[in-house]
């Protein structure tokens, strides 16, 4: 009798295969899921960094921050509300509106709370104020 040598793969050592990548992904996947929100929120805190650099800019040029009415777009555009900013540079100081990486304009209080000059904040990914974990607000006072 003659054996002949198969090509390819048993229905054992498939499975086998198919138990050891099941059992990965069960363990990868959770963390993965998890490193996304912790990657926005620091994306929130890294853009909290550049749009108070903006403000810094602005009040440098004209003597004061936005007003709260006025918000963030006075970075990108020159307001035409009073006080309208004396010194505002043609180029502005921010090329686009700023937006969390939940895809929400951020909010902008002046004067901020509990004595800060400004507020800059998200309510995060659920867009509501309050919440827990991933839909905590965040603001460039958590720095502090």
């Amino acid at each position: 009798m003659k054996y002949s040598k198969s090509s390819g793969f048993s229905l054992i050592e498939i499975m086998v295969v198919l138990v050891i990548l099941t059992l990965l992904a069960s363990v990868v996947a959770p963390n993965l899921l998890g490193r996304a929100d912790e990657a926005r929120v620091s994306k929130a805190r890294a853009d909290f960094a550049a749009i108070e650099s903006a403000l810094a800019l602005y009040r440098l040029d004209n003597y004061n921050y936005p007003t709260s009415e006025q918000g963030l777009m006075a970075l990108v555009e020159k307001p035409t509300m009073a006080p309208e900013p004396a010194n505002w540079r043609e180029e502005g100081y921010l090329e686009e509106a700023p937006v969390d990486p939940w895809g929400n304009e951020y909010l902008y209080l002046r004067p901020g709370q509990d004595g800060r000059k400004f507020d800059i904040f998200s309510y995060g990914a659920d867009g509501v104020q309050g919440g827990d974990d991933v839909d905590a607000d965040i603001g460039n006072w958590a720095d502090e």
